[in-house]
């Protein structure tokens, strides 16, 4: 039922496809109150004017008024409410939460729920509170389990949302994750509300990443009750792949307008400043004075259209590769969005096996941003690349970028094994200067770059002295040493060339793929325009292309080579007999058809697709991280780049 179409870590652009149609996520599910007197939206506006592809209302209410119950019984749950899309129903877990305990058992809650038409079920769960103790925390969990595996029985194969439960102890959020995801079609991590309600938004942070790694990567996951848009960005970061809100019309009945940047109250709106179609075609300084039932109408719309409107911001920067970004701008909502991004931080470790080599763009956006997951795993693949190299000697070149390797000193252009690491300064520290191109760096822009002294290019005679002080990482091994003026011609410089294209193929699959290229083998290729590396070849034929990024990835030819050093399971995933011919005509590789694969794989990572022999049929780049391919029952795996009769 659940498709991942691209994604920026965990957070993920997905298909979810239920009774009613297929929706996208990260989706946001309106809260319908199931009594049209209560609902100062209808469900069908919502659909027709907002957009809305899924909504989700309570079983629990509608079952207590039984006029309604019985209507929805007969006409259908979406009949009742007048809406096609996909509807979820809770269960009462919420109303135990607000009231202290429900009238209905957790069989007569799931049989309504069947009986009315729900496209996704829900169990009545135990809530949790986030406060209470661990003896009590735990019978919850316990009794939530039970529920949930009489559920999956009584349901049979209908969409079955279940809860994970366990406040914030996080071995008993671990026993509800692993017990609830062989049983759950939908995920939903819930007991979120009371930190959200008191701004214990670290706290959620923590619990989440606690959580996450528990939690089946090929389920969808339900933040139940984070319906606030200045924390969707954040919740999608954490792995939230379905949202839902009734903000936007609690908070419509208290006079305030929701936004990505905080709430305000409209009594304080004096200037028109939203943009919205909703304010375009009567500013917020005329609704002030509206009729109340008008007024609560109005700011309805608008704070769901400014959640919907958010949801589509955090797609859009999850297919840029923004979703970091975009979290730390959110971050200046509100202190306790601050405080949600220091512990952040703190979980950096937790982001690793998703993280993607690289992505288009670097922007230090505040001073957490040298602080990401991308800078983390960078500084170890670094402290690897210098291992074994003995004590080089380490000389920063100020102002001297990847473009200007070509001016670089006749002693770093003398010999492409040398051990000495010849070094760049940059804002994350000394990086050799063969890396300086690659992902984070290369693309990486600070304030500093923007501020009036500094010079992007500055001649050689002017360049300021080296940071060798305390902290700097760098040794001064001798006076600076002055640049060679610039070539003529982009790769004048063959060996520097070839130290360039070892060291990021080393930097890719490892020292002893590059120490067993033959050299006298090796071609470089340069951009005419750029100067950039665009190939390296091996027997005159294109063995790897170098991106954008700085980072190679190989053709046939490379994968062949790179297959014959690297052992196995490295780099590698295994296709099924039957995808071996789709292989060959260039076709992507399903995940139903992924035997295996390299666990160290991250999403994005370029791999080499064999058979159960090892026998080399494409290659291509990894949607999906290596531990999770082969578990997702749709889409693709590797979408293939190249095959054995040539690119794609």
């Amino acid at each position: 039922m659940f498709e991942l179409l691209d994604r920026d870590g965990y957070g993920r652009i997905g298909r979810l496809t239920t009774p009613h149609g297929t929706v996208r996520t990260p989706v946001l599910l309106p809260v319908i109150h199931p009594d049209p007197a209560r609902q100062v939206l209808s469900p069908s506006e919502i659909r027709s004017t907002l957009g809305a592809e899924a909504v989700i209302t309570s079983s629990y209410i509608l079952r207590g008024r039984p006029e309604l119950g019985e209507r929805a019984r007969s006409e259908g749950l979406h009949g009742l409410l007048d809406f096609p899309g996909t509807i979820m129903t809770d269960s009462g877990a919420f109303q135990q939460h607000v009231y202290g305990g429900v009238d209905v058992t957790p069989e007569e809650i799931l049989e309504f729920q069947r009986a009315i038409g729900s496209d996704i079920v829900t169990p009545l769960d135990v809530f949790v509170e986030p406060d209470v103790p661990y003896a009590e925390a735990e019978r919850g969990v316990v009794e939530t389990l039970l529920r949930v595996r009489a559920a999956r029985e009584q349901v049979g194969t209908r969409l079955l949302a279940v809860p994970v439960q366990g406040g914030l102890f996080p071995e008993l959020r671990a026993r509800s994750a692993q017990g609830s995801s062989p049983l759950a079609d939908l995920l939903c991590v819930g007991g979120i509300v009371p930190l959200m309600e008191s701004y214990r938004f670290a706290e959620l942070v923590r619990m989440l990443a606690d959580v996450r790694p528990f939690l089946s990567p090929e389920r969808p996951v339900h933040l139940f009750g984070l319906g606030h848009p200045m924390l969707f960005a954040l919740g999608a970061l954490l792995g939230g792949d379905v949202f839902d809100t009734s903000s936007y019309h609690k908070f419509a009945r208290r006079g305030s307008l929701l936004f990505p940047e905080g709430s305000m109250d409209l009594a304080s709106v004096t200037e028109d400043f939203c943009g919205c179609s909703l304010c375009a075609e009567l500013p917020l300084s005329r609704v002030a004075r509206l009729p109340e039932d008008q007024r609560i109408r109005h700011l309805a719309a608008h704070n769901l259209r400014q959640c919907f409107l958010e949801i589509a911001r955090v797609r859009q920067a999850i297919r840029d590769g923004e979703l970091w970004e975009l979290v730390e701008r959110r971050s200046t909502a509100h202190p306790a969005m601050r405080a949600a991004l220091l512990e952040l931080r703190r979980h950096r470790e937790l982001f690793l096996p998703v993280e993607p080599p690289s992505r288009t763009s670097f922007l230090v956006t505040s001073d957490a941003s040298l602080e990401r997951p991308a800078i983390l795993r960078f500084e170890r693949k670094l402290a690897a690349y210098r291992e074994g190299r003995g004590s080089p000697s380490l000389t920063p070149f100020p102002g001297l970028g990847l473009r200007e390797l070509e001016r670089a000193p006749a002693a770093v252009r003398a010999d492409p094994l040398s051990r000495t690491l010849w070094e760049v300064t940059t804002p994350i520290g000394p990086v050799p200067i063969e890396l300086s191109g690659i992902y984070p760096v290369g693309p990486l822009l600070t304030p500093a770059e923007y501020a009036p002294e500094h010079r992007r290019s500055v001649p050689a005679e002017a360049s300021p002295p080296p940071d060798t002080g305390p902290g700097s990482g760098a040794e001064q091994t001798g006076p600076e040493t002055p640049l060679e003026p610039a070539p003529t011609s982009p790769g004048a410089h063959p060996t520097l060339a070839l130290r360039h294209a070892l060291g990021i193929i080393e930097w890719c699959w490892g020292r002893g793929v590059r120490e067993a290229l033959p050299l006298d083998r090796v071609e470089v290729h340069h951009s005419r325009s750029t100067g950039r590396m665009r190939e390296i070849l091996l027997d005159h034929e294109v063995a790897f292309i170098v991106g954008n990024d700085g980072l190679p990835h190989f053709t046939m030819a490379g994968g062949r080579w790179v297959q014959r050093l690297a052992p196995r399971p490295s780099y590698r995933v295994v296709a099924h007999a039957d995808a071996v011919p789709f292989l060959r005509e260039g076709r992507s590789l399903f995940s139903r058809h992924v035997l295996g694969a390299d666990p160290a794989v991250p999403p994005g990572a370029y791999v080499l697709v064999v058979d159960e022999q090892d026998r080399l049929h494409a290659v291509g780049r990894a949607i999906l991280a290596g531990s999770e391919m082969g578990r997702f029952l749709r889409g693709v795996a590797v979408r293939v780049t190249a095959h054995e009769h040539g690119p794609q």
